[in-house]
């Protein structure tokens, strides 16, 4: 297959006769949010001019061509921000060492995935107690007597009972996300027998039912699936990332799409998580209901509190963009939601240092801006982040 490689926020130019006009109307149409399609005119001397909105991964536009979104970002830095977000294991992010793009990356994830598929089948698949009810001609578990007390005459049993069963959740999920992984079309001929094989030996244990993202959060895990975490969380990165497809029905080839703002912000919270000390504790994607009967709700990307107050001691919002300096339009939402918490520091953070650094008073509220950078070594950049922000509290 041919691709296209694109780099976030940098356009390309192709000549007209390099993108039919078929192509191009599907590219507008169907990933228009993804690049910005400006078609052959006078104002693009004639040509193509594609612009990647700040997506990386693959898109794909026909059978014999895709394009390849690229990150500004290092790819070692790019791995290891998905390695914090969806809290992969140490040794799920070993395998990508040697990897080069997004793609390989989702390929030695989707084999790993694979592979510990066909371990744990090898061992058992995790069985648990389901509950379930059913019209029986026979009494098994509890009998329904309000049931059947409005339905005398039917010499049926309505009965609840419970079956252990591998058709759980947690196996469910697994099967699903495969299932979009083959449908992907990303991973090699080479790779797609292993897929395949996890795919089948779950398909005779577990039902084939859609599963979202969240779907894969707080879940229950004891001595019998603990396993089961790390193939979640893969499932995880998966399925928020992997389609859905643009239109009814199967495809052979979905869209792989990372949101780099989303990723950014994911980042940011689960290293301070990891990295945030006593006295001081995070909230991520704080609800804040406002406005006459509460109608109206902010979403706070990153709230510190102290911990010995539990009171809120200052506001962040990740801003994946590099500016000369923050706009106004920045700094009025992060007071808004200062005010709308109650607390008076405010900060942005962005990936790299503005030119002109941030530090002002609105009314009552102490603004400023912040860089957690991805250009270098993340721990680096994250401790440097950190003291800035420990110093601002």
């Amino acid at each position: 297959m041919g691709y296209l490689e694109l780099v976030e926020h940098q356009s390309i130019d192709l000549p007209a006769e390099g993108l039919s006009y078929e192509l191009g109307q599907v590219l507008w149409q169907k990933y228009g949010c993804y690049v910005n399609v400006d078609f052959p005119s006078p104002k693009t001397n004639g040509r193509w001019r594609l612009t990647p909105q700040g997506w990386v991964g693959f898109i794909p536009l026909a059978p014999d061509l895709s394009l390849h979104l690229r990150s500004k970002v290092p790819i070692r830095n790019l791995f290891a921000m998905l390695g914090y977000a969806y809290r992969l294991h140490p040794r799920i992010l070993e395998r990508l060492v040697n990897c080069k793009s997004m793609d390989g990356m989702y390929e030695v994830l989707a084999i790993k995935l694979a592979e510990m598929v066909i371990e744990r089948g090898h061992r058992g698949f995790y069985r648990s107690y389901k509950a379930r009810t059913e019209r029986l001609p026979y009494l098994r578990g509890r009998l329904l007597q309000e049931r059947q007390i409005l339905r005398p005459w039917d010499v049926g049993l309505d009965c609840v009972y419970h079956e252990h069963t591998t058709d759980l959740e947690d196996n469910q999920i697994l099967l699903w996300t495969l299932r979009r992984i083959m449908l992907s079309g990303i991973c090699r001929e080479d790779s797609r027998p292993l897929l395949r094989r996890a795919y089948r030996d779950l398909l005779g244990f577990a039902s084939l039912k859609p599963f979202t993202p969240q779907s894969c959060l707080e879940r229950r895990y004891d001595r019998l699936n603990l396993d089961y975490r790390p193939m979640h969380a893969l499932c995880r990165f998966f399925l928020e990332n992997t389609g859905p497809s643009l239109e009814h029905g199967d495809h052979k080839v979905l869209p792989f799409l990372v949101d780099m703002a989303r990723l950014y912000e994911q980042f940011v919270a689960r290293w301070l998580q990891v990295n945030l000390e006593y006295p001081f504790s995070l909230r991520a994607q704080e609800v804040v209901q406002i406005g006459p009967a509460q109608a109206n709700t902010f979403k706070i990307d990153l709230v510190i509190y102290g911990s010995r107050e539990n009171r809120p001691l200052m506001v962040l919002d990740t801003k994946y963009k590099s500016p000369k300096a923050p706009s106004n339009e920045d700094i009025f939402q992060v007071v808004a939601y200062a005010e709308a918490i109650g607390c008076n520091k405010a900060a942005l953070v962005f990936p790299a240092a503005n030119d002109a650094s941030l530090d002002l008073d609105v009314g009552r509220i102490s603004v400023s801006s912040m860089a957690f950078s991805l250009d270098d070594d993340l721990e680096k950049a994250g401790q440097a982040f950190l003291d800035d922000l420990l110093r601002a509290i």
